[in-house]
Protein backbone atom coordinates (compact mmCIF):
# COMPACT_ATOMS: atom_id res chain seq x y z
CA UNK A 1 0.00 0.00 0.00
CA UNK A 2 1.67 3.64 -0.70
CA UNK A 3 1.33 5.91 1.99
CA UNK A 4 -0.34 9.12 1.80
CA UNK A 5 0.77 12.50 0.85
CA UNK A 6 2.85 13.97 3.50
CA UNK A 7 1.17 16.41 6.04
CA UNK A 8 0.49 19.83 4.12
CA UNK A 9 2.35 22.53 6.02
CA UNK A 10 0.14 24.24 8.53
CA UNK A 11 0.37 28.00 9.41
CA UNK A 12 1.64 28.69 13.10
CA UNK A 13 0.11 31.65 14.84
CA UNK A 14 3.26 34.25 13.20
CA UNK A 15 2.48 33.58 10.02
CA UNK A 16 -1.12 34.06 10.11
CA UNK A 17 -2.55 36.87 7.49
CA UNK A 18 -5.72 38.60 7.85
CA UNK A 19 -7.53 36.45 5.38
CA UNK A 20 -7.01 33.59 7.55
CA UNK A 21 -9.75 31.73 9.53
CA UNK A 22 -9.20 32.65 12.86
CA UNK A 23 -7.57 35.91 12.28
CA UNK A 24 -10.20 37.20 9.82
CA UNK A 25 -12.99 36.31 12.53
CA UNK A 26 -10.82 37.49 15.54
CA UNK A 27 -10.20 40.88 13.38
CA UNK A 28 -13.72 41.51 12.76
CA UNK A 29 -14.61 41.22 15.82
CA UNK A 30 -13.99 44.36 16.51
CA UNK A 31 -17.51 46.14 16.11
CA UNK A 32 -15.98 49.42 14.54
CA UNK A 33 -14.09 47.69 12.18
CA UNK A 34 -16.58 45.59 10.90
CA UNK A 35 -18.92 48.27 10.78
CA UNK A 36 -16.05 50.54 8.26
CA UNK A 37 -15.39 47.64 6.44
CA UNK A 38 -19.27 46.66 5.61
CA UNK A 39 -19.90 50.27 4.77
CA UNK A 40 -16.60 50.64 3.02
CA UNK A 41 -17.56 47.76 0.45
CA UNK A 42 -21.25 47.93 0.67
CA UNK A 43 -21.78 51.53 0.70
CA UNK A 44 -24.44 51.23 3.32
CA UNK A 45 -24.58 53.06 6.82
CA UNK A 46 -24.69 50.82 9.57
CA UNK A 47 -26.56 51.44 12.99
CA UNK A 48 -25.19 50.00 16.00
CA UNK A 49 -24.09 46.54 15.78
CA UNK A 50 -26.41 44.11 17.92
CA UNK A 51 -23.37 41.65 18.16
CA UNK A 52 -20.85 40.24 15.77
CA UNK A 53 -21.24 36.62 15.61
CA UNK A 54 -17.67 34.90 14.62
CA UNK A 55 -18.63 31.63 12.87
CA UNK A 56 -22.33 30.70 13.26
CA UNK A 57 -23.61 27.77 12.53
CA UNK A 58 -27.03 27.46 11.05
CA UNK A 59 -28.67 24.00 10.83
CA UNK A 60 -32.86 24.05 11.37
CA UNK A 61 -33.38 20.76 11.33
CA UNK A 62 -30.54 17.74 12.11
CA UNK A 63 -30.87 16.22 8.93
CA UNK A 64 -30.20 19.02 6.56
CA UNK A 65 -26.75 20.55 5.71
CA UNK A 66 -26.25 23.14 8.05
CA UNK A 67 -23.61 25.86 7.76
CA UNK A 68 -20.73 27.67 8.89
CA UNK A 69 -20.84 31.63 8.59
CA UNK A 70 -17.39 33.13 8.79
CA UNK A 71 -18.76 36.74 10.26
CA UNK A 72 -22.67 37.02 11.00
CA UNK A 73 -23.79 40.44 12.22
CA UNK A 74 -27.24 41.90 12.67
CA UNK A 75 -27.96 45.54 12.68
CA UNK A 76 -31.43 47.24 13.94
CA UNK A 77 -32.93 46.30 10.30
CA UNK A 78 -29.91 44.48 8.21
CA UNK A 79 -28.25 40.97 8.61
CA UNK A 80 -24.68 40.83 6.88
CA UNK A 81 -23.13 37.88 5.95
CA UNK A 82 -18.91 38.30 5.52
CA UNK A 83 -17.11 35.35 3.89
CA UNK A 84 -13.65 35.42 3.25
CA UNK A 85 -12.47 32.85 0.26
CA UNK A 86 -8.91 32.39 -0.05
CA UNK A 87 -9.17 29.77 -3.41
CA UNK A 88 -10.85 29.99 -6.17
CA UNK A 89 -14.81 28.66 -5.76
CA UNK A 90 -16.83 26.99 -8.49
CA UNK A 91 -20.07 26.83 -7.27
CA UNK A 92 -20.45 30.35 -5.09
CA UNK A 93 -23.98 31.07 -7.02
CA UNK A 94 -25.51 28.02 -5.31
CA UNK A 95 -23.04 28.33 -2.27
CA UNK A 96 -24.80 31.81 -1.83
CA UNK A 97 -28.24 31.03 -2.50
CA UNK A 98 -28.35 28.35 0.29
CA UNK A 99 -26.85 30.36 2.61
CA UNK A 100 -29.56 33.02 2.13
CA UNK A 101 -32.50 30.41 2.45
CA UNK A 102 -30.62 29.38 5.95
CA UNK A 103 -30.07 33.14 7.51
CA UNK A 104 -33.58 33.30 6.69
CA UNK A 105 -35.04 30.10 8.13
CA UNK A 106 -33.32 31.33 11.16
CA UNK A 107 -33.93 34.99 11.41
CA UNK A 108 -38.06 34.99 10.67
CA UNK A 109 -39.59 33.25 13.58
CA UNK A 110 -42.85 30.67 13.56
CA UNK A 111 -45.97 33.05 12.43
CA UNK A 112 -44.17 36.54 11.59
CA UNK A 113 -45.09 37.30 8.36
CA UNK A 114 -42.52 37.27 5.26
CA UNK A 115 -42.68 40.98 5.56
CA UNK A 116 -40.81 40.98 8.88
CA UNK A 117 -37.37 39.59 7.17
CA UNK A 118 -34.61 42.08 7.37
CA UNK A 119 -33.33 43.24 4.51
CA UNK A 120 -29.72 40.67 4.04
CA UNK A 121 -26.64 41.03 2.26
CA UNK A 122 -24.31 38.37 1.47
CA UNK A 123 -20.41 39.76 1.42
CA UNK A 124 -17.76 37.53 -0.31
CA UNK A 125 -14.36 38.97 -0.53
CA UNK A 126 -12.43 36.30 -2.79
CA UNK A 127 -9.19 36.50 -3.64
CA UNK A 128 -9.40 34.77 -6.66
CA UNK A 129 -12.03 35.61 -9.66
CA UNK A 130 -14.84 33.39 -9.19
CA UNK A 131 -16.70 33.69 -12.31
CA UNK A 132 -15.29 32.46 -16.09
CA UNK A 133 -16.39 32.39 -19.19
CA UNK A 134 -16.98 29.02 -21.64
CA UNK A 135 -13.12 29.00 -22.46
CA UNK A 136 -12.31 29.23 -18.60
CA UNK A 137 -11.34 33.03 -18.72
CA UNK A 138 -11.79 35.35 -15.62
CA UNK A 139 -14.32 37.77 -16.25
CA UNK A 140 -12.02 40.06 -14.27
CA UNK A 141 -14.52 42.32 -12.82
CA UNK A 142 -13.55 43.51 -9.05
CA UNK A 143 -17.07 43.54 -8.03
CA UNK A 144 -20.05 41.53 -9.01
CA UNK A 145 -23.67 42.32 -7.78
CA UNK A 146 -26.45 40.74 -7.64
CA UNK A 147 -30.00 40.80 -7.00
CA UNK A 148 -33.51 39.64 -8.51
CA UNK A 149 -35.07 41.25 -11.65
CA UNK A 150 -37.01 40.61 -14.25
CA UNK A 151 -35.12 38.86 -17.20
CA UNK A 152 -37.90 40.84 -20.13
CA UNK A 153 -37.98 43.71 -17.78
CA UNK A 154 -34.49 44.93 -15.52
CA UNK A 155 -36.08 47.61 -14.43
CA UNK A 156 -38.69 45.52 -12.38
CA UNK A 157 -37.75 44.46 -8.96
CA UNK A 158 -38.44 41.69 -7.14
CA UNK A 159 -38.20 43.32 -4.28
CA UNK A 160 -36.82 40.70 -1.78
CA UNK A 161 -34.47 42.94 0.31
CA UNK A 162 -31.31 40.43 -0.36
CA UNK A 163 -28.23 41.07 -2.27
CA UNK A 164 -25.02 39.91 -3.15
CA UNK A 165 -22.11 41.10 -3.56
CA UNK A 166 -18.51 39.39 -4.71
CA UNK A 167 -15.67 41.23 -4.77
CA UNK A 168 -12.46 39.77 -6.65
CA UNK A 169 -9.35 41.31 -4.91
CA UNK A 170 -6.71 39.63 -7.94
CA UNK A 171 -8.60 42.62 -10.03
CA UNK A 172 -8.30 45.55 -7.47
CA UNK A 173 -6.15 47.08 -9.95
CA UNK A 174 -9.66 48.11 -11.80
CA UNK A 175 -11.49 48.97 -9.17
CA UNK A 176 -12.83 52.42 -9.18
CA UNK A 177 -13.75 53.65 -6.06
CA UNK A 178 -10.13 54.40 -4.29
CA UNK A 179 -10.93 53.23 -0.49
CA UNK A 180 -12.16 50.20 -2.02
CA UNK A 181 -9.05 49.75 -4.06
CA UNK A 182 -6.77 49.87 -1.26
CA UNK A 183 -8.91 47.76 0.37
CA UNK A 184 -8.60 45.00 -2.24
CA UNK A 185 -5.08 45.64 -2.80
CA UNK A 186 -4.08 44.58 0.70
CA UNK A 187 -6.24 41.48 0.47
CA UNK A 188 -4.37 40.38 -2.53
CA UNK A 189 -0.80 41.42 -1.50
CA UNK A 190 -1.11 41.35 2.27
CA UNK A 191 0.67 44.66 2.43
CA UNK A 192 -1.56 47.33 3.65
CA UNK A 193 0.56 50.35 1.50
CA UNK A 194 -1.14 53.95 2.73
CA UNK A 195 -4.51 53.60 3.43
CA UNK A 196 -5.14 54.10 6.81
CA UNK A 197 -7.57 51.14 6.94
CA UNK A 198 -5.65 48.91 5.90
CA UNK A 199 -2.85 49.95 8.38
CA UNK A 200 -5.26 49.27 11.12
CA UNK A 201 -6.25 45.86 10.26
CA UNK A 202 -2.82 45.21 9.36
CA UNK A 203 -1.94 46.21 13.25
CA UNK A 204 -4.52 44.54 14.03
CA UNK A 205 -3.33 41.16 12.79
CA UNK A 206 -0.16 41.58 14.55
CA UNK A 207 -1.79 42.79 17.77
CA UNK A 208 -4.25 39.93 17.67
CA UNK A 209 -1.33 37.48 17.51
CA UNK A 210 0.07 37.90 20.66
CA UNK A 211 -3.45 37.92 22.30
CA UNK A 212 -3.44 34.87 24.56
CA UNK A 213 -6.90 34.32 24.58
CA UNK A 214 -6.75 34.25 20.57
CA UNK A 215 -3.53 31.61 20.77
CA UNK A 216 -4.95 29.44 22.71
CA UNK A 217 -8.06 29.70 21.10
CA UNK A 218 -6.25 29.08 17.69
CA UNK A 219 -3.95 26.25 18.69
CA UNK A 220 -7.01 24.50 20.26
CA UNK A 221 -9.04 24.99 16.91
CA UNK A 222 -5.54 23.38 15.41
CA UNK A 223 -5.46 20.81 17.89
CA UNK A 224 -8.97 19.62 17.13
CA UNK A 225 -9.08 19.78 13.34
CA UNK A 226 -5.55 17.77 13.42
CA UNK A 227 -7.65 15.16 15.36
CA UNK A 228 -10.09 14.89 13.05
CA UNK A 229 -8.16 14.82 10.17
CA UNK A 230 -6.49 11.90 12.04
CA UNK A 231 -9.54 10.19 12.52
CA UNK A 232 -10.75 10.50 9.21
CA UNK A 233 -7.66 9.59 7.33
CA UNK A 234 -7.81 6.19 10.01
CA UNK A 235 -11.55 5.42 8.56
CA UNK A 236 -9.52 5.90 5.49
CA UNK A 237 -7.13 3.77 5.26
CA UNK A 238 -9.41 1.28 7.01
CA UNK A 239 -11.36 1.40 3.85
CA UNK A 240 -8.28 0.51 1.56
CA UNK A 241 -7.95 4.27 0.32
CA UNK A 242 -4.61 4.56 -1.66
CA UNK A 243 -3.07 7.12 -4.02
CA UNK A 244 -3.78 4.72 -6.51
CA UNK A 245 -7.17 3.95 -5.34
CA UNK A 246 -9.01 7.32 -7.31
CA UNK A 247 -12.60 6.83 -7.27
CA UNK A 248 -11.99 5.72 -3.31
CA UNK A 249 -10.15 8.84 -2.47
CA UNK A 250 -13.04 10.98 -4.23
CA UNK A 251 -15.65 8.90 -2.41
CA UNK A 252 -13.81 10.27 1.26
CA UNK A 253 -12.85 13.32 -0.32
CA UNK A 254 -16.81 13.68 -0.71
CA UNK A 255 -17.17 12.35 2.76
CA UNK A 256 -14.72 14.89 4.56
CA UNK A 257 -16.41 18.05 2.46
CA UNK A 258 -20.01 16.57 3.88
CA UNK A 259 -18.60 17.36 7.62
CA UNK A 260 -17.87 20.70 6.55
CA UNK A 261 -13.58 19.72 6.62
CA UNK A 262 -11.72 22.56 4.45
CA UNK A 263 -10.54 21.64 0.84
CA UNK A 264 -7.57 21.31 2.44
CA UNK A 265 -7.87 19.05 4.89
CA UNK A 266 -9.89 16.69 2.46
CA UNK A 267 -6.90 17.14 0.09
CA UNK A 268 -4.94 16.08 3.15
CA UNK A 269 -6.31 12.84 4.39
CA UNK A 270 -7.17 11.80 0.62
CA UNK A 271 -4.00 12.37 -0.90
CA UNK A 272 -6.03 14.71 -3.91
CA UNK A 273 -4.90 17.60 -4.64
CA UNK A 274 -6.28 20.69 -3.57
CA UNK A 275 -7.12 21.20 -7.46
CA UNK A 276 -8.95 17.84 -7.72
CA UNK A 277 -11.00 18.70 -4.28
CA UNK A 278 -12.13 22.21 -5.19
CA UNK A 279 -13.59 20.10 -9.05
CA UNK A 280 -15.46 17.96 -6.40
CA UNK A 281 -16.66 20.92 -4.22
Amino acid sequence: MKELRKERHVKTIEELTFTDDGMFQAVLHEPDVCAELVERLLHIKVGKIEYPELEKQIAPYYTTKGVRLDVYLKDVDKIIDIEIQNYPERDIGNRTRYYQSMIDMDSLMKNEDYSELKETYILFICKHDPFKDEDEKPYGLPCYIFKSICVQKSEVNLHDNSLKVIYNASAYEKEKDEKVKNFLRFIHTNKPGNDDFSNRLSELVEKTKENEKFRSTFLAMNLHDRDLIWNTRKEALAEGITQGSQQKAIEAAKKALAMNLSVEQAAEITGLSIEQVLELK
